[in-house]
């Protein structure tokens, strides 16, 4: 059983809730953003239920785990608990974050003070679980020294009755408990634009184009693997802001600018920090091509990884036949490198070969330190 302590961090004070919260609690909860992410939570969620809360987090206390109110000169910032340890003296962490607390490291303050003041109390194992589309708990599991440990597929359900996947993190006592910085930052202000077209993360709503591209035979003629069915693609959308998070790809979508049509798609992937390499891999619908679009697409993407990440070598991959991609690397400053030879499966049975580009790190670029 925890003590009922109060705890300190920074500017933080986290204590026991009281019934003083309760409208605070209100506010916090009815909430579109904390609704969409804790949606066991009442709808609508009203004065009752925070009541409600209350006398469960009291409970919470008396049997074993404990429920914190994250305060700061005295306002009311939102909330952070444990369940009571398991046998083998591991716990499952929680959090909640009020709208006008948000984007201040709130969530990673307190979650990192309470998993060590567990910690210190004999908790070898403390576990998160953050819902793979929400990206802002993803990125606390980090800043608080979390590894990230799995995935489980469907594991809730939303309230629209979808099922969503879940990843899995945990920090052990031993642990350093060192923040994990990200090796593929996010855009400043989420896009990359040069006036004439945008880069944006993909989105759940961009699936049904996107497929529609995919389909298209100048696409199809040299993509490698099957298009998928609606259902898969929204499902790589979703997908998107976890791999991005967990430096694994970036998956964007090239939109005119003007418009914000969805025009095309661009992507960073096979990331390898060790050697600080990556691939660049693209594709365009047929009502955009002719302007340049893909050219400035790639000189966004490359350009900024080079500013803002280790990456050392981006490299691309084109079917040999490919004379519209050899193109647009070539302008976005790419420089054939090899030659693969029978890479890429073809329709008809048949394997071609692959023309490797690569863009080196310009020597005036910024110098990033190689994290292992």
């Amino acid at each position: 059983m925890f003590p009922r302590e109060v705890i300190s961090t920074g500017s933080l004070v986290l204590r026991a809730p009281v019934s003083d919260d309760a409208e605070a609690v209100v506010k916090a909860c009815t909430d579109p953003v904390t609704a969409r992410f804790l949606p066991l939570l009442p709808d609508p969620y009203e004065l009752s239920d925070a009541h409600e809360y209350l006398r469960q987090a009291a409970a919470k206390w008396d049997g074993g785990g404990a429920e914190f109110t994250i305060t700061e000169n005295g306002q009311y910032l939102g909330a952070v608990g444990l369940t009571a340890p398991d046998r083998w003296g591991s716990v499952e962490i929680g959090y909640l974050v009020a709208p006008w607390a948000r984007g201040k490291g709130v969530a990673s303050a307190a979650a990192r003070a309470v998993t060590e003041w567990a910690v210190d109390r004999g908790v070898h194992r403390v576990e998160l679980m953050a819902e793979v589309e929400n990206v802002a708990s993803l990125k606390v599991a980090r800043k608080a020294g979390f590894t990230e440990e799995g995935r489980r597929r469907d594991a809730k359900r939303l309230r629209d009755g979808r099922r969503t996947d879940h990843i899995t993190f945990a920090r052990l006592a031993h642990d350093s408990g060192e923040a994990v910085e990200p090796y593929l930052p996010f855009f400043d202000g989420g896009e990359l634009s040069d006036g004439v077209v945008s880069l944006t993360p993909m989105e759940v709503g961009d699936a049904a184009d996107f497929r529609r591209m995919l389909a298209e035979p100048s696409v199809a003629a040299y993509n490698v693997g099957p298009t998928g069915t609606l259902e898969d693609n929204e499902r790589r959308c979703r997908y998107t802001g976890y791999w991005w998070a967990s430096g694994q790809r970036i998956e964007l979508a090239i939109r005119d600018a003007a418009t914000g049509a969805f025009a095309g798609h661009i992507q960073l992937v096979q990331i390898a920090p060790v050697t600080a390499q990556g691939m660049v891999g693209y594709s365009l619908l047929p009502d955009f091509r002719g302007r340049g679009f893909m050219t400035r697409a790639v000189r966004l993407l490359v350009d900024w990884a080079f500013a803002h990440t280790a990456l050392h070598r981006i490299v691309a991959g084109t079917v040999v036949t490919n004379a519209a991609s050899h193109a647009v690397l070539e302008r976005a400053g790419f420089v054939r490198e090899s030659v693969r030879r029978e890479l890429f499966p073809q329709p008809d049975g048949t394997r071609a070969d692959d023309i490797e580009w690569v863009r080196l790190r310009p020597s005036t670029s910024r110098k990033i330190p190689i994290s292992g």
